[in-house]
Order: structure tokens, then sequence, then C-alpha cells
């Protein structure tokens, strides 16, 4: 299993990014596409107090060992990806030896959901009801009435 972790990035751009990423990753380290998932933590990249978000992206690869000799090739998929939705890239690899990782894989369910697996859910609201009307209405009169 090959984990990227992005940070610095919005988490919705590494769910568009993990598909041709991923597809290309899965490509150069000559694995199954399924090898590989992406993990977007909800995080900032910060210097200097300054907010640096979509500005610089910071890329960590964790991957097997027996894999560290196509890292040029890796890099180089990566930088052109992440270029287009970013300005500076940052790439750090981590290497593990295969017996240093582990997954259990749950045989009554698929290995990942997909798209077509998500529910959406829709409700309903009434037609003549407005915007700050009904239940979600704002309270403008005096709180403290009573107690004065």
């Amino acid at each position: 299993m090959i984990s990227v972790f992005i940070y610095g990035l919005d988490q919705f751009l590494v769910g568009d990014l993990s598909i041709s990423l991923g597809k290309d990753l899965a490509k150069v380290y000559e694995v199954d596409e399924d090898e590989i998932n992406f993990v977007a933590p909800n995080t900032m990249v910060f210097h200097k107090r300054a907010e640096q978000t979509s500005w610089r992206v910071i890329v960590e690869v964790n991957v097997p060992k027996k894999l560290e000799v196509l890292q040029d090739q890796a890099q180089k998929v990566i930088v052109h990806h992440i270029k287009q939705i970013a300005i500076h890239v940052e790439i750090l690899f981590k290497y593990f030896l295969m017996d240093h990782h582990f997954l259990e894989i749950n045989e009554e369910y698929p290995l990942y959901l997909e798209e077509k697996d998500d529910i959406e859910i829709e409700t309903e609201y009434p037609e003549d009801l407005q915007e700050g009307e009904g239940e979600d209405e704002i309270y403008t009169g005096d709180i403290f009435e009573g107690l004065k």
C-alpha cells in the first residue's frame, strides 16, 4: 500500500486529484490503483504567521522500500499534477519495509466505497416559508426584559 498525505490543499481538491494522480502513480510504481490511498488532513500551511494554503503544498509519500528506485519518476508525476493547482510543492518520501506494514480486510465488505455508494439526502422545505421564518426565525426582542 502507498499512502499519499497532502498538506495545505483543500480536501475536495485532493479528492479530485486522487483520480488522476492515483492513476499516474499506479503506472509509475507498477501497482494496481487500489494500492494507492490519499489522505487530506484538515490542515493549513503557515510561514511566519502567514497562511500558505494552496501556495505551498507539502506532500508526504509513504511507500515500500523496494520501490525507492522509482522516486525520481514519482516526484515528476506528483509535481506535474500539483503544480496545476498550487504554486510550490515540497515532497517527502518515507520508505518502509513490508514487514512493518499491516492491513486487515473485512471480506464481508468491498475494499473501497465508490461515488455510486454516496447517498444524497433530500430535505423538503415548505415552499411558502422564507429564510428567517419558522423555527429558524431570529428573536429580535429584548431578552433581558424580565431581569430589569
